[in-house]
């Protein structure tokens, strides 16, 4: 697995992992986080296509549509090739 930032342009991969980190005072970052990234249409076991990896946001393809998420997240996401 590796990290959805670090995928080439061209490249697909399949969404294994979402690393949100609960808040340390018992808050719903988590949830708040993966529900957002769930009504882009990122949720596990969807394949995505890098179409712009460059030094911002990351631009993604998945289904039929195309997102936008910030490297940060990006980064979050652990995906296989």
């Amino acid at each position: 697995m590796m990290p959805l930032g670090l995928l080439s342009p061209g490249e697909q991969g399949e969404i294994a992992q979402i690393r949100i980190p609960a808040t340390p005072a018992g808050g719903c970052a988590r949830e708040k986080g993966e529900g957002r990234l769930e009504d882009m249409g990122l949720r596990i076991g969807k394949t995505v296509q890098m179409l712009t990896n460059g030094g911002g946001p990351v631009l993604l393809k998945v289904d039929e549509s195309r997102i936008a998420i910030d490297r940060g997240m990006a980064m979050k996401i652990m995906v296989r090739r």
